[in-house]
């Protein structure tokens, strides 16, 4: 993983996150967030995975559903957050569109991926810090604007 400043202004500093073969994005971007103490922020990345996971939440068994990708795909687009989590630890959500060598794709939460050759992640923090808490009706960590500093 390499990581580059790009701009620091009035409490917002904007990165480029890269990432080589091998890496894993999830603990990649969880490992980054913690280094640079990211309390709050939106990353978007392009890029490719020899294989992911996704997710689809299902609402009725509230738990998450994988769906396995074991082929070479293109990094369609991938949007999240970080955020603190209900113990104050940076925590990332990711949502991905994962392109197929035939134009079909898949998409959903991010949660492991394996990059091959590479994926260019822009993280853009926002100044004030971003709080977790957990959700009774679903049992999800939801951000809480009422919790915001």
């Amino acid at each position: 993983m390499r990581i580059k400043l790009l701009h620091e202004a009035d409490g917002k500093r904007t990165f480029a996150v890269v990432l080589k073969s091998g890496d894993e994005v999830m603990a990649c971007l969880e490992e980054f967030s913690t280094s640079h103490k990211i309390t709050a922020a939106q990353l978007t990345a392009i890029g490719a995975l020899s294989s992911a996971e996704l997710s689809y939440f299902d609402w009725e068994s509230k738990q998450y559903q994988p769906i396995e990708i074991g082929e070479q795909v293109e990094v369609a687009a991938l949007i999240g957050d970080i955020a603190l989590d209900p113990e104050g630890k940076p925590t990332v959500h990711a949502h991905a569109v994962l392109g197929r060598r035939d134009g079909t794709a898949r998409a959903g939460h991010l949660s492991k991926g394996r990059v091959r050759p590479t994926l260019e992640i822009i993280v853009t923090e926002t100044p004030s810090y971003l709080r977790k808490v957990r959700d009774p009706e679903s049992g999800l960590a939801l951000i809480d604007l009422g919790a915001i500093a």
